[in-house]
């Protein structure tokens, strides 16, 4: 969907299989999935109604030597249009 396209295009988000560094701790993880969700927000203030806007799911593999992809420890995060928490927390590794 554009809603999505537009999301990755604009918040630069990598690509599955890319490696990004952490800002504040400087170790390194790869994007072993990404997925297009939806995440609920606060109901709409005039209505009551619920709301929903469309965000990009990564699971990100903390990278260690010796150690297969997909072992040990894991954590994902979803990015929106209306937050900057990709750019403020990682960095893309040009590998």
């Amino acid at each position: 969907m554009k809603e999505f396209e537009e999301i990755i295009r604009e918040k630069g988000l990598p690509s599955v299989g890319q490696t990004v560094r952490s800002k504040k701790y400087g170790t390194l993880w790869r994007v072993m999935e990404k997925k297009e969700i939806w995440r609920n927000i606060d109901p709409d203030p005039q209505t009551s109604e619920p709301r929903m806007v469309p965000c990009i799911y990564l699971l990100f593999w903390k990278v260690q030597e010796g150690t297969p992809p997909g072992v040990g420890r894991m954590m994902g995060y979803e990015y929106t249009l209306y937050d900057n928490t990709f750019a403020l927390n990682w960095d893309i590794v040009k590998d």
